[in-house]
């Protein structure tokens, strides 16, 4: 392909909608740092009921997105079609659906990527056989 090619076919690719970041309620605090773990709305309601405590979710037309400390990703690769949104920074405008009591927006990572793998049948990264 050459440039002009190369140009004209960025062009034509759709906006894409502005980041915004998920806010936490005000009263709460984040001294852990914030990022969001976000799956298809069709999957939320799974995950919600397999989950022992909840922090703040979120919704938008497409995804439902829970608040997890800053790094939840580090050496652990959350299972498809889930989206790990660093500093909880999403597209579209996404609207509290759930304040837990207290302080704090989190929902424990751990719990919620093993109700993520239950709910898409993923198995977790650690209990994947390893070859040779």
């Amino acid at each position: 392909m050459g440039m002009d090619t190369l140009v004209r076919l960025q062009r034509r690719r759709p906006a894409t909608q502005p980041l915004h970041r998920l806010q936490v309620p005000e009263g709460m605090t984040v001294p852990l740092g914030c990022d969001a773990v976000g799956v298809p709305d069709r999957l939320g309601p799974l995950v919600v009921s397999r989950l022992p405590r909840l922090g703040c979710v979120y919704a938008d037309d497409a995804y439902w997105w829970w608040i997890v400390p800053s790094d939840s990703d580090y050496a652990l690769p959350w299972p498809g079609p889930a989206q790990y949104a660093p500093g909880a920074l999403v597209r579209g405008s996404a609207r509290l659906i759930h304040r837990p009591g207290g302080t704090a927006p989190y929902t424990p990572p751990i719990p919620l990527y093993l109700a993520l793998c239950r709910a898409t049948g993923t198995t977790p990264d650690w209990s994947r056989t390893i070859t040779a």
